[in-house]
């Protein structure tokens, strides 16, 4: 639920804005306060789980989680709106690190393979159907549901948690020690880093004052809450896990990986909506066969990791990923469905693959003591991965797009002999339909129309081929892994 929440506003975000009588330019905050308030909460929630037991944090969490659910369908303004998202984010953020770190605390061996396909499985499902499911709750019921969707779920599972589940002791000693100032230039760090990355690429960056003047606040607090956690005793994040080669690597691999997620499921939905003018339905069923294939491949992943070396199969998914990545790099202003269906589904597949055994990786060779902090950890360089991902999507969008409307418009001077008789062309049509219409004005502005089109689908192929090169380039990162072992912690 708190992964789905990401992606499951996005398709619907005009309808909700609507809804809310918001300008478009603030209904961005719907996604942003969620996202800055979740990644403030993951990286805290491993001196929690140890302070308070992982048992009594993800039960609190589940619960708050549907508490604020709950609010942020009642919400009847923005700012009701924001608040409550930004309480759902922080809430429930404390959910996703726990179930990593738990996954690797009570499942040994072969058993922990099993459980880590269903979980990657579930981190990367989530985000994939996020699109289609809140496309189809907007326009069967209302977009009061993709909050109201969480009540009964979030109520059953917190209170399952609460009953059956004995994962670790209390450490309630911790929070007398608690470090208020680490979580103040934490949330300083990364709340200004994430509205950096999130609105920075909409306002041209350093030349607006405010995206300055964060940046400038993200550096300072970054600095002092890297000062305190290197020199308190019980710093709220304990960062001597990267001093596992494997941790450290599968965190930047993780990061990448990240960008993958939610750069594809961000860019492809643009794409349909902007040049092929889809709606919110039509994405969700254009992207399912993602989540689809993701679902068939599963079982083959958790065969394959019990036959083959992780970092072998993490780099056949690295591959499949790159390979979908270039084939979906020939989009058209004609691209749909069918031409997107099997790079699409080598995309789910793909994700699987990766996503399972960077997870062994990072946290198969670290003792038992650190893996609360390391989730947490792990799960903050995903979540930045895909946060700095959509920020260099969104500025290469921009850029590419510029530097293809530059050239698309020397292409169409009026040296060019088929220009003006297309012009005059559309032009006398124009007159036939619309006499009052002033014709060769409305004939320029269509072939204006036409030019930003086809400069912006050249701009999403050429952020695709990035992404293909990215993972390209980060694929010698395996090399340096160890091989992960799969008994308990680093047993």
């Amino acid at each position: 639920m708190a992964i789905l929440d990401i992606q499951i506003v996005s398709a619907s975000l005009a309808e909700v804005q609507a809804g809310l009588a918001a300008a478009p330019d603030e209904a961005s905050w719907i996604q942003s306060s969620y996202l800055i308030a979740e990644i403030v909460m993951i990286p805290l929630s491993g001196f929690l789980s140890r302070a308070i037991s992982s048992r009594v944090l993800f039960t609190l969490s589940c619960a708050g989680f549907t508490l604020f659910s709950g609010a942020c369908a009642l919400a009847d303004t923005l700012p009701a709106m924001v608040v409550a998202r930004a309480l759902q984010g922080f809430v429930g953020g404390a959910m996703i690190p726990i179930c990593f770190s738990t996954s690797f605390l009570l499942y040994p061996g072969a058993e922990r393979v099993k459980i880590s396909v269903l979980i990657s499985l579930t981190a990367t499902l989530a985000p994939t159907i996020g699109p289609s499911l809140g496309g189809w709750l907007t326009q069967a019921l209302s977009w009061h549901w993709l909050f109201l969707i969480n009540l009964p779920i979030g109520t059953a599972v917190a209170v399952t948690a609460w009953l059956t589940l004995d994962i670790d002791r209390p450490e309630p000693g911790l929070l007398a020690r608690f470090d208020w100032w680490g979580l103040l230039f934490m949330a300083g760090f990364l709340g200004s880093a994430e509205y950096v990355m999130e609105e920075g690429p909409r306002w041209g960056w350093f030349d607006d004052a405010e995206i300055t003047h964060l940046a400038l606040v993200c550096a300072l607090c970054g600095a002092l809450f890297l000062w305190r956690a290197l020199t308190r005793a019980e710093p709220i994040i304990q960062l001597r896990a990267f001093r596992n080669r494997n941790f450290l690597m599968g965190c930047l691999l993780s990061c990448v990986v990240g960008v993958g997620l939610y750069g594809l499921v961000y860019v492809l939905p643009l794409f349909l909506a902007r040049v092929r003018g889809y709606a919110s339905m039509q994405i969700g069923e254009t992207l399912f066969i993602t989540g689809l294939c993701m679902f068939l491949s599963a079982p083959l992943a958790g065969r394959l990791a019990k036959l083959m070396d992780l970092r072998l199969l993490l780099v056949l998914g690295m591959l499949l990923f790159i390979a979908s990545c270039l084939w979906i790099a020939r989009l058209t202003n004609l691209s749909g469905f069918w031409e997107m269906a099997v790079p699409l589904g080598l995309r789910g597949t793909a994700m699987i693959f990766m996503f399972m055994p960077i997870n062994q990786i990072a946290f198969g060779t670290l003792p038992p003591a650190e893996i609360k902090n390391a989730a947490a950890l792990y799960n903050l360089m995903r979540n930045l991965g895909g946060a700095l991902g959509l920020a260099a999507i969104n500025t290469s969008v921009t850029w590419r797009g510029a530097a293809h409307r530059q050239h698309l418009t020397e292409q169409l001077g009026w040296a060019r002999p088929n220009v003006p008789v297309w012009l005059d062309n559309l032009a006398a049509r124009i007159a036939l339909v619309q006499p009052d219409v002033p014709a060769d004005l409305a004939a320029l502005r269509r072939l204006q129309g036409l030019m930003q089109r086809e400069a912006l689908v050249l701009a999403y192929n050429d952020v695709l081929v990035l992404m293909a090169m990215l993972f390209l380039l980060a694929i010698p990162c395996v090399a340096i892994v160890a091989r992960p072992r799969t008994g308990p912690g680093g047993h």
